[in-house]
């Protein structure tokens, strides 16, 4: 699976996060039962200005956020708390777009006394489902989305990013 990362910020880099973006993305895939060679995501990997600029451009909140994901197509139930609809391989191979944003990313690890690595990794699935139509503004929609992703890190080995 092609995971296209684009950075702008070299401290990315020295992260890794090439190799943990194509990890998160590929394990978040298999774990809901997708082929990963089917699909494409893409991934800026910018700093707090960048991401700034994107959250008022793109949700009219002029503030730093630690990741933004701009889906192909959406995919998300009707009914709260359903599973959303599967992407249809070979219709359109481009799942969307993801922002991560280092400044925030960095700090909301050290704060949680959590690896980066774990901590962006965690990011990345959080991003690939909101592009697969998962969600947490319903309550049941959070539940579903904090449970696959509890699961896919932990076949990760990232400990729960919730407790």
């Amino acid at each position: 699976m092609p995971v296209e990362v684009i950075v702008e910020d070299a401290r990315w880099h020295e992260a890794g996060l090439e190799a943990l973006a194509e990890r998160a993305a590929a394990a978040t895939l298999v774990h809901l039962g997708l082929d990963p060679e089917l699909w494409e995501i893409s991934l800026l990997a910018c700093d707090d200005s960048r991401i700034v600029t994107l959250n008022t451009d793109f949700r009219g909140k002029p503030a730093a956020t630690n990741v933004l994901s701009w889906p192909a197509e959406d995919l998300a139930p009707e009914t709260a708390g359903a599973p959303p609809h599967p992407p249809e391989p070979g219709v359109e191979p481009a799942l969307g777009d993801i922002a991560i944003a280092w400044e925030t990313c960095a700090r909301e690890a050290a704060e949680a006394g959590r690896p980066l690595a774990d901590h962006a990794t965690h990011l990345i699935v959080h991003a690939v489902l909101h592009l697969l139509g998962y969600d947490h503004i319903r309550d049941p929609d959070a539940t579903v989305m904090e449970t696959t992703e509890i699961a896919i890190l932990g076949k990760l080995g990232v400990p729960d990013p919730y407790t």
